[in-house]
């Protein structure tokens, strides 16, 4: 890596490579803290850990690069990752467009699908800045933050797709309430406005469907070849699309806060539900549907009780 600074590292543990690290950082008094979907996170000197309960690890600040290679590689991982990402995932550095959503779980706020094309030095860029998988980044400025600078880079095309939650509303009971095939609609649509940019021949996204429902869209399109997998964020490309389809959602349910007069909760828990039943009982259950996802359960809750 050279003089290159490495402020963030992610990779996937076993669970004995966790226990492990685990036992070194508390023999080394590192600071245990609470984050949210961890199965153990700690502060040591200038540098984070969290590991999270799917395996997942990341490694944040400025003291990254000397744990990964003096602390991770030798005596949890035992090979060298620092520095190899060209020789251990290649196919992240071939131009290819990467795909994510957010707001699918949360009540409030609209339904967002982002589309980044990207590969080569952006990619790198892009990692030496922090990209990940958004779920593993929990504050709102950061998320703002690394966004911009997607957006911003030389040679990357970046395209959201989203549509006020009264549309939302409109377009799930035409898509015959199935969430799925909505969802594959809105990634076609970021996807097919990301190409008319950059027109890639290789599209990934993470699979939310056994049925190739984005690749119905694209049938008569033999230049272009769509991916779903599992975990597809691990790939930078598809982190980048992560975090911009996050921070369009965050901005959007800042907006709508400020209609509503209160902050808009996210997910779907009992405190959403409390929060709908109060904004029905303020503006009245016609309005609910400018602000909130209508077919959920919670949203039937609120109106019903």
């Amino acid at each position: 890596m050279g003089d290159v600074a490495v402020t963030c590292y992610s990779g996937r543990l076993t669970t004995e490579q966790a226990e492990k690290l685990r036992n070194i950082l508390e023999i080394q008094h590192w600071e245990p803290k609470i984050v949210p979907y961890a199965r153990y996170a700690y502060n040591g000197t200038g540098v984070n850990v969290v590991v999270y309960l799917s395996g997942k690890m990341v490694v944040q600040g400025s003291g990254t690069k000397e744990f990964v290679q003096f602390t991770l590689e030798p005596e949890i991982l035992q090979k060298i990752v620092l520095g190899y990402d060209e020789q251990r995932h290649p196919e992240w550095f071939e131009e290819h467009a990467g795909l994510d959503e957010s707001g699918k779980g949360d009540l409030f706020g609209p339904l967002v699908s982002a589309c980044v094309i990207g590969g080569g030095e952006v990619v790198k860029e892009w990692l030496k800045g922090g990209v990940r998988d958004s779920k593993t980044i929990h504050s709102k400025q950061q998320i703002f933050a690394i966004a911009d600078k997607i957006i911003s880079s030389s040679g990357a095309v970046v395209e959201v797709f989203t549509l006020n939650v009264r549309k939302y509303n409109d377009l799930y009971l035409r898509f015959g309430n199935n969430l799925n095939r909505l969802l594959a609609w809105y990634h076609s649509k970021s996807l097919q406005n990301a190409r008319e940019r950059n027109p890639v021949g290789k599209a990934l996204l993470d699979q939310f469907s056994t049925a190739p429902l984005v690749q119905r869209f694209f049938t008569n399109d033999t230049t272009l070849s769509i991916t779903m997998r599992p975990r597809a964020e691990d790939d930078p490309v598809v982190a980048a699309a992560s975090i911009v389809a996050r921070a369009a959602y965050l901005r959007a349910m800042e907006k709508l806060s400020e209609i509503v007069g209160e902050e808009l909760l996210r997910g779907a828990n009992a405190h959403v539900e409390e929060q709908a039943k109060r904004l029905v009982a303020r503006f009245g259950v016609d309005k609910l549907g400018d602000y909130a996802k209508l077919h959920f359960s919670t949203a039937q809750k609120a109106i019903f009780g």
